[in-house]
């Protein structure tokens, strides 16, 4: 099963970020990041919807962790404030502290795909 986490949202896979006068690739970390955080082990999701794409849309925990609230923390997602402000908080604390995607600057993940249709 497809399972979007919700009220966040992540750079995509080609996507690259800034840092100084170069660029990495934040997408692919924040790839990365979530297998880490969810470490092969088993997730328990609440679906809250589903997506144009006819994915669920969910809010998704390992071991009692928040994994949308782990990955903005961490700084590899924002919080998507057009569906929830769920994880605003969390946002603050990794863009305060630098973390992440907040290293350098990025363009937000949906002017990206917007920019980048096929």
């Amino acid at each position: 099963t497809r399972v979007r986490l919700f009220g966040i949202d992540a750079p995509e896979t080609g996507q690259m970020c800034r840092r100084g006068a170069g660029r990495w690739p934040c997408g692919q970390y924040a790839t990365v990041a979530l297998d880490r955080l969810a470490g092969g082990k088993q997730a328990t999701c609440r679906v809250e919807a589903t997506d144009s794409y006819d994915r669920a849309v969910a809010v998704c925990s390992v071991a009692g962790h928040d994994l949308g609230a782990e990955l903005v923390r961490a700084g590899w997602a924002v919080a998507y404030r057009h569906y929830s402000d769920r994880y605003v908080a969390e946002e603050k604390d990794a863009r305060q502290a630098r973390r992440g995607i907040w290293q350098g600057t990025f363009e937000e993940p949906w002017d990206w795909r917007e920019r980048h249709k096929r």
